[in-house]
């Protein structure tokens, strides 16, 4: 080199890993049973797809199992989000699109010609009659799939992120209640002929449970089950729901019970750091979120009015309120945006910019809650790692070089972005409400550390 030439201080770029034998075995396992799943869809044979379809879950399974074991469960734990933006998988390349393309298809599928699916459906019958003892539905099939989903990535999660005690336990949390109340209860409620009810979902997320109609249902004859679901339902929409938000902000619901963020956090792992950061995205999330909030309440309330003065003009307006929420937010947004979109957009689309329990208690956290993201500046690095991992769009790396409390509507406290800080400067506290704009008082008494 000329000693006259200004030298190279480009650093050099770590090299994308190519994946070796074993990583690749495994992911065919899963390929192969996708192949086998696709087979099963099409083959009018019912015996023949019933076998196809369990061996597809089967390999499925185990070489997601196997993958996640090799790729994350054998070296050092922590927060490794190596090369996600040079990877066409993570970083909106031809392959993440393909992924949207595909679950963006199963999502139109599933809702408005499920009669594609029928020999899924017919395949499945024999798990559906022994959990609910009645035939399966596409409902039965896409809550088998997405339970699994959760377990599988789930298991993938608890291998990545195990040096964090928290984590462990959000994750297992979340398991637990896809598993036992999303998914096996409601089918034992159905074996016993009792209404198919999800403990696990309150209006205004499940809209319809405080709908007049669906009341009516849950205690005709006066069923105590029945009667016992519609009292649950309200306390826990309208008691419970703002005490534990005081308490713990909304993180004891989105990150530990709701099964769209029991998706988001397993499933959805691998693209959270998609979530646009900038403030033109704040602002679309605020007008958005909080207008689907006011249109379930406003729905909700005019179902009640005609309920006791029907007839006239009010009972139309309310069908087509409730026709066009029914397709736009609890179809089109919340299933075929809300995960579809995941590979483009990130993992809380719809938690983010949609779900009406997320603006209800994203109100609660922001005004009344104890809780915060306490912050040391003196300690921050400034190396971004916080913001990269943050799914809700929240540049946490802005508060935390200034030292200041994250206090913000729309985070899910899933904790993601202490565990991934290298130099411990983030803290989720549930400390008094006196000094909780300032930072100026750590309780740490109170305060959940999430780094072990």
């Amino acid at each position: 080199m000329s000693p006259t030439a200004a030298p190279d201080l480009a650093l050099p770029q770590p090299p994308v890993r190519e994946a070796d034998a074993t990583e690749k075995a495994t992911l065919a396992v899963v390929a192969l049973g996708l192949l086998a799943l696709l087979v099963a869809t099409s083959d009018a044979n019912h015996d023949r797809a019933r076998l196809l379809f369990y061996g597809a879950l089967t390999l499925v399974s185990g070489g997601t199992l196997l993958w996640s074991w090799h790729k994350f469960g054998r070296g050092e734990s922590g927060v490794k989000q190596n090369n996600l933006w040079l990877r066409a998988s993570t970083s909106r390349g031809a392959i993440a699109w393909v992924t949207g393309l595909v679950l963006t298809g199963f999502y139109v599928v599933l809702y408005w010609f499920p009669q594609y699916l029928e020999n899924l459906i017919r395949a499945a019958d024999p798990l559906s009659q022994a959990l609910r003892h009645k035939p399966a539905d596409q409902w039965f099939v896409y809550g088998t799939f997405y339970t699994l989903a959760v377990l599988l990535m789930g298991g993938r999660a608890l291998w990545k992120y195990r040096h964090s005690r928290y984590q462990v336990i959000r994750t297992l949390s979340v398991m637990f209640f896809q598993l036992g109340f999303a998914f096996i209860l409601p089918g034992v409620l159905l074996f016993f002929q009792q209404p198919e009810y999800y403990f696990t979902y309150f209006w205004p997320l499940k809209y319809d449970y405080l709908f007049p109609n669906s009341v009516d249902y849950l205690v005709k004859d006066g069923q105590a089950l029945g009667v016992f679901m519609v009292f649950w339902g309200v306390v826990m929409s309208f008691l419970a729901t703002p005490v534990l938000t005081y308490f713990y902000g909304k993180r004891w619901y989105c990150s530990w019970v709701c099964g769209c963020g029991g998706l988001a956090e397993t499933a959805g792992d691998p693209y959270r750091h998609l979530s646009d950061k900038r403030r033109v995205a704040w602002r679309w999330e605020v007008r958005i979120i909080y207008t689907v909030l006011a249109l379930i309440i406003l729905l909700t309330a005019m179902l009640w009015v005609v309920r006791y003065v029907p007839g006239g003009p009010l009972a139309g307006v309310a069908d087509g309120l409730y026709r066009f929420y029914g397709f736009f937010i609890g179809s089109v947004f919340s299933g075929v945006i809300g995960v579809g979109f995941y590979p483009l957009m990130g993992s809380r689309v719809w938690c983010r910019f949609g779900c009406p329990m997320a603006a209800y208690l994203g109100l609660l956290q922001k005004h009344f809650s104890r809780f915060r993201i306490t912050t040391n500046g003196g300690q921050c690095i400034s190396c971004g790692n916080c913001s990269n991992v943050c799914e809700m769009g929240i540049d946490v790396k802005q508060y935390a070089q200034r030292g200041e409390p994250i206090i913000r509507a729309s985070c899910v406290g899933c904790g993601m972005c202490s565990t991934a800080c290298p130099r411990g400067v983030l803290n989720l506290e549930n400390g008094p409400r006196a000094g909780r704009y300032t930072g100026s008082q750590l309780i740490h008494a109170d305060s959940l550390r999430l780094l072990s």
